[in-house]
């Protein structure tokens, strides 16, 4: 049986009606196919009566009770007088729609019966969960003990590194393979990072410690402000101001190993938006890091050339071109 709502669809002003069919389509798709094929064949009906009245306007120049005020009630009449036809006996086009098209409804029969095993809504499907197996609570132990010896010797591999380098070759060795791991979440070139770390601590010499010597794992000099809730030591350091070296007392953050100082800086990058620019060309170290002097990472004046030419250095490209090899 039609629903009420989709029969309200007699004046062609009225959206109701036509607005129901969204819903009926989901329980009765017969019957939604014939009130659309019906509305079709009213539009169909409608284009032939405007047709016909273009054909006739040209007797109707000249006529002073011709008017765009009567042209508009005229439109109106022919509209809701096509929706009424079709809503009677028809010109046939509706109901050869019905016959031709409810053979291509998914889920019914030529006569526009249902199929059985076909659904039409979440309710129709079998919500019911299969039996857990009885080794799956084994399974998930297993999974939860990999993981931790996962993490256990990922903390073991970081805590092998020394809080002090010998050399920049002993200093490129130990951290490029750390770079080269965010690098490929990040898209920052290893080489980039590993030779502004080496500007910022002096190849790992003059590394940021606290008062009782305890490292702080910070290669990139980033201080602590008050968006930082992590550990933090407090030094004196060297910054530039209006172009003359002057020493003042900072506080930088602490971490607890290498990998952290890497992950964070990236992270400083990304959550302020005077880097964006420099983030935009990460597949060009040379310009990044000449974005990065202009963004005001640093107060040296000088800051970007340096890390470029350490980047040139024969110890860094030598040591990474190694490595590159090596992951090959």
């Amino acid at each position: 049986m039609q629903d009420y709502t989709v029969q309200q669809a007699q004046v062609y002003t009225d959206f109701n009606g036509l607005n129901a069919l969204k819903s009926q389509a989901r329980s009765d798709k017969q019957s939604a196919l014939r009130e659309v094929a019906r509305q079709f064949e009213s539009l169909f009906l409608s284009e032939m009566l405007k047709s016909m009245r273009k054909a006739g306007d040209v007797f109707a120049e000249g006529n002073y009770l011709n008017s765009n005020q009567s042209e508009l009630y005229r439109d109106m009449f022919d509209s809701q007088m096509s929706l009424t036809m079709a809503g009677g006996q028809g010109s046939g086009l509706a109901e050869a729609l019905v016959q031709q098209l409810s053979q291509q409804i998914p889920g019914m029969d030529a006569e526009g019966g249902r199929l059985p095993g076909h659904k039409t809504s979440l309710a129709d499907y079998d919500r019911s969960l299969p039996a857990l197996s009885k080794g799956l609570p084994e399974r998930v132990q297993e999974v939860a003990t990999v993981a931790v010896q996962a993490v256990k010797a990922a903390q073991s591999t970081s805590s092998q590194l020394p809080d002090r380098f010998d050399s920049p070759e002993h200093f490129v060795t130990e951290l490029l393979p750390v770079a080269e791991r965010i690098a490929e979440d990040t898209g920052i070139d290893p080489k980039l990072m590993v030779a502004q770390a080496a500007l910022e601590t002096g190849w790992g010499r003059h590394m940021i410690r606290g008062e009782q010597g305890e490292p702080s794992f910070n290669l990139f000099g980033i201080k602590a402000d008050s968006r930082w809730q992590g550990d933090s030591v407090s030094i004196t350091t060297t910054e530039y101001r209006e172009g003359l070296p002057m020493k003042e007392q900072a506080n930088f953050r602490a971490y607890g190993d290498y990998e952290s100082s890497f992950r964070d800086y990236v992270s400083f990058l990304e959550s302020n938006p005077r880097y964006r620019e420099v983030l935009s060309v990460a597949d060009q170290p040379e310009v990044f890091a000449e974005k990065l002097q202009e963004a005001g990472y640093a107060t040296d004046p000088d800051y970007g050339n340096k890390i470029r030419q350490i980047m040139n250095r024969d110890s860094l490209m030598t040591l990474s071109m190694g490595s590159d090899g090596m992951k090959e």
